[in-house]
């Protein structure tokens, strides 16, 4: 058996061993099969088995595992705080960390990608990953400029050099192929959670996330549109090949510390920064940052934020739909007959569905409360309320949101809106939202004066 194949066996059998792992665990400390609400029914030390195992290997393979779980950890602060405890520490590691792709790989990628004389390019090129994660680990290293400085030295700036990982795609289809037979195990830690449009969406971005050069080009356009701008950084570009993307160092401190340790003033700020980007970026760049967990984002000495990993991304060469500024402000005027219309012309609502409109202006309410004032504290608390509110099939909310679509057009969207909020939520950042909207979100900007009357 050649080494490629006992890695993928060794994947898959990891893999496969999770839902094993804990029923086992389940019968050992239960002595019954898991049922209800997994608060009623896991045991604190069976959490903390299950945390330690699911995210150990989650951490311990590459590909789609680490990508699946860099997404699923900035839902974390959804979970109900007796179960989040025990995943938290697991989680906030698998945001930033991955096991290092050995200097021998590394040499061979950035010679097939940069050329068999690509130390020249190099004034140094530290060997040691400065971060890894779901296909790419990234270098530090400082990239030879023209010239000489003024004692002779080579000129050369700091980069950042991303490396994907040898047979990233096959890791990320075998990997989601895998995790799709773990949503048993994730409906037994959140019952509300479901993991399978998560993954679906996942594979489907795949190939573009594969492509270093397409990923350099987005980059590209968020630098161009964002150049000089006096709160959000995008780091250049310096040279891309299909595996291996070079670009400017970011320093400054990641927003997985300042949700740990950081103070209110800078966790406020970057909330307000991070809301910035979100909405303001299709309406400047024609894009939208579609991955939001907080390895991707750094609080600058400057003070502004520092946006790096640019893979997943939405094209929305029209900016965001007018429909969803539009609908927002007619549901925070209470007009609910509008706003099911709005809906319907949007195919949340079926054309030919009976649904009580005041009850969907009920359902929406909470959802728009961070928009209702002008200042807003996102918390745990507030999701976790949130969630328990959807996901109750006792609740009238829950009844209602079975009558309701989401189009394949705005899935990406809501997402990536979900995920934000989600970094919002562990940041615990209070801004003022509504008035990011009133200036970024087309429809949105004539609610200001009739939502404080």
């Amino acid at each position: 058996m050649t080494d490629i194949p006992r890695r993928a066996v060794s994947r898959t059998a990891k893999l496969a061993a999770l839902p094993l792992g804990f029923a086992g665990r389940t019968v050992l400390g239960m002595g019954k099969r898991v049922t209800g609400l997994a608060s009623e029914v896991i045991s604190a030390e069976i959490q903390q088995r299950t945390a330690e195992q699911l995210f150990s290997v989650l951490g311990q393979l590459k590909g789609g595992a680490m990508k699946f779980g860099q997404a699923l950890s900035v839902f974390e602060a959804a979970l109900p705080e007796e179960i989040a405890a025990p995943y938290r520490q697991a989680l906030t590691k698998l945001q930033e960390a991955a096991p290092p792709l050995p200097a021998a790989s590394v040499h061979k990628v950035l010679a097939e990608q940069l050329g068999p004389d690509w130390r020249d390019l190099f004034v140094e090129f530290n060997d040691v990953p400065a971060a890894a994660a779901s296909i790419g680990q990234v270098h530090r290293a400082r990239w030879r400029e023209p010239g000489v400085d003024e004692t002779g030295a080579p000129n050369s700036r700091d980069v950042a050099v991303k490396i994907q990982y040898p047979g990233a795609g096959d890791a990320l289809l075998a990997d989601l192929k895998q995790l799709s037979r773990l949503g048993g195990m994730f409906r037994a830690i959140q019952p509300g959670l479901d993991v399978k449009p998560l993954l679906a969406e996942l594979r489907e971005r795949i190939t573009e996330e594969l492509d270093y050069e397409l990923e350099a080009e987005s980059q590209r356009t968020f630098a161009a549109a964002y150049a000089d701008d006096p709160e959000i950084y995008i780091p250049e570009v310096v040279n891309a090949s299909p595996r291996v993307l070079v670009t400017e160092w970011v320093t400054g401190t990641p927003l997985a510390d300042i949700i740990r340790e950081g103070t209110e003033e800078d966790r406020d700020e970057a909330g307000r920064l991070m809301a910035t980007l979100h909405l303001s970026a299709p309406q400047r760049a024609g894009l939208l940052h579609a991955d939001p967990h907080p390895g991707n984002f750094r609080l600058l000495p400057d003070g502004r934020l520092g946006v790096i990993d640019f893979g997943a991304v939405a094209r929305m060469p029209e900016g965001t739909p007018e429909p969803i500024g539009r609908i927002a402000a007619m549901a925070l005027r209470g007009n609910a007959d509008e706003v099911v219309a709005g809906l319907r012309s949007e195919g949340f609502i079926g054309s030919a569905e009976e649904i009580d409109a005041e009850g969907v202006l009920d359902f929406m309410r909470p959802m728009l409360e961070p928009i209702a004032a002008d200042g807003f504290r996102f918390t745990r608390a507030w999701l976790r309320a949130e969630a328990g509110r959807l996901a109750s099939p006792r609740s009238p909310t829950y009844q209602l949101s079975r009558q309701l679509n989401l189009p394949p057009s705005y899935l990406l969207i809501h997402r990536v809106t979900l995920g934000s909020i989600g970094v919002l939520c562990q940041l615990e950042a209070k801004a003022p939202y509504r008035s990011i909207l009133e200036r970024w979100l087309p429809g949105f900007a004539p609610v200001a004066d009739s939502a404080e009357a």
